[in-house]
């Protein structure tokens, strides 16, 4: 083997164990005891990956299937439950990163539940992430593609039973990144649930945001911080629990803390505007960066 080969293979291996124990440091494969968030909406993921359940006597709603490696995981956690993984009639993703969409692919073929995402989203699962628009295309590790894949419109709705779950685009951090949005009811009160993808800026040596060749990304991203923004919002999941503390909030909410931290119709306002802070920070350094 020649040595500029060899040094290649070298670096990819390190990027991918690199890759690997970022994921550990943050818990994305580590076991979260599942939970009801409230009504029919469970939390079935990771401790540092989301992945949510909606359940009815019709069948249920999968969002998200977090890594690869964790399809087993997420199938056990919906088991545990006291549910079926073959009673999931629909399977929806907030963005195609490994982290979120991995094991998607692993999760319909075990169901035999269809896939729905955005336009840009189907598109982007079906190549597995390799995906030329996507602001991290080059860094973020493929996945197992997702071979069929069923849109849905901006404002659209994905039906299951009496489950209805819409759709919002909020694109930027990537350019198919859908918010989910859905009512769930214990007893005769009901609450609008917002599934937040991530409204979070990555760049790298390619893709800049500030490139005035491409006002549009901005553009974008300003308008996705605007929808967040004014989505009802009565309990705020995001697609990485640490980016709304929703681990805790969810765990002062089962011990009786008041007032309940869980419920919070200003949540997604905060999140966009804090959102809006630091994109603002990003467009400065790319900016005040060299060309």
């Amino acid at each position: 083997m020649n040595k500029p080969l060899r040094l290649l293979l070298a670096g990819a291996v390190a990027l991918a164990c690199a890759q690997l124990h970022a994921a550990d440091d943050r818990g994305w494969s580590t076991p979260e005891k599942p939970f009801r968030i409230y009504g029919d909406t469970w939390y079935v993921g990771t401790h540092g990956l989301s992945a949510i359940l909606i359940t009815s006597p019709q069948g249920h709603v999968l969002i998200d299937g977090t890594l690869p490696e964790n399809a087993k995981l997420v199938e056990q956690n919906i088991r545990s439950l006291g549910f079926r993984l073959g009673d999931v009639k629909a399977i929806l993703n907030s963005h195609a990163h490994a982290d979120h969409a991995g094991a998607i692919a692993a999760l319909a073929a075990a169901s035999g539940a269809p896939v729905y995402a955005s336009h840009y989203g189907a598109e982007e699962l079906k190549a597995g992430g390799d995906y030329a628009e996507d602001p991290q295309n080059g860094e973020a590790p493929h996945f197992p593609k997702v071979a069929k894949v069923n849109e849905v419109s901006d404002g659209g709705t994905v039906k299951v039973g009496d489950i209805v779950v819409t759709a919002h685009y909020t694109p930027g951090h990537t350019p198919g990144a859908t918010t989910w949005t859905w009512r769930s009811c214990d007893k005769d009160r009901c609450l609008d649930v917002v599934y937040a993808d991530s409204i979070t800026a990555f760049t790298n040596d390619v893709y800049r945001y500030s490139d005035p060749a491409h006002p549009e990304r901005v553009t974008a991203f300003r308008k996705t911080f605007e929808v967040v923004a004014a989505l009802p919002c009565d309990v705020l999941v995001t697609t990485h629990p640490d980016m709304s503390d929703f681990l805790g909030r969810a765990a002062a909410h089962r011990a009786g803390k008041q007032p309940d931290p869980l419920f919070d119709r200003d949540a997604c306002k905060a999140l966009a505007q804090s959102s809006v802070v630091k994109f603002d920070e990003k467009l400065k350094q790319e900016r005040a960066a060299k060309p």
